[in-house]
């Protein structure tokens, strides 16, 4: 159920500057609303809401409102599921995987924030001999690590 709605947030954030943010925003609310037409509006302004501070999000806060937006949506949904008895749980959760595998893009689909790199495929990182290969390594210390129950020296 957390990963569903986990992707379920990234899915309403990625969509939002999209040609699918409209398709995506009708039907997720009526998911939201589940039947009532108060709740599915109350639902579509706060997706709206979302697709707003998305768009006027400056460059250097951008990433910081993509992940509360993702956050949000990701609580949003498990708040829904949660609230269900187990047989609506599962058909809801079945409902919303099918929403949202119509929206989840396949290859080159991918996203990243300014400073990042994606990837919409297998990603292979080789090092010979005595080098070292990485996309990303952070701090990183090299040498020869000391062999389990030998002394220090």
């Amino acid at each position: 159920m957390a990963a569903l709605a986990a992707v379920g947030g990234t899915t309403v954030v990625q969509a939002a500057s999209t040609d699918a943010w409209a398709g995506l925003r009708q039907q997720l609310g009526r998911w939201l609303g589940r039947g009532n037409p108060q709740r599915e509006n109350a639902e579509l302004e706060r997706l709206d809401q979302t697709a707003g501070e998305l768009d006027t999000a400056g460059p250097t806060e951008l990433e910081r409102v993509r992940i509360r937006q993702e956050t949000a949506w990701q609580v949003r949904i498990e708040t829904v599921l949660e609230s269900l008895d187990d047989t609506e749980r599962a058909q809801a959760a079945e409902q919303l995987s099918a929403l949202l595998g119509q929206r989840i893009p396949q290859g080159g689909g991918v996203s990243a924030s300014h400073s990042g790199q994606a990837v919409g495929g297998n990603v292979d990182i080789r090092a010979d001999h005595t080098s070292a290969a990485a996309w990303n390594m952070g701090s990183v210390t090299l040498g020869n690590p000391q062999q389990p129950g030998l002394p220090q020296g």
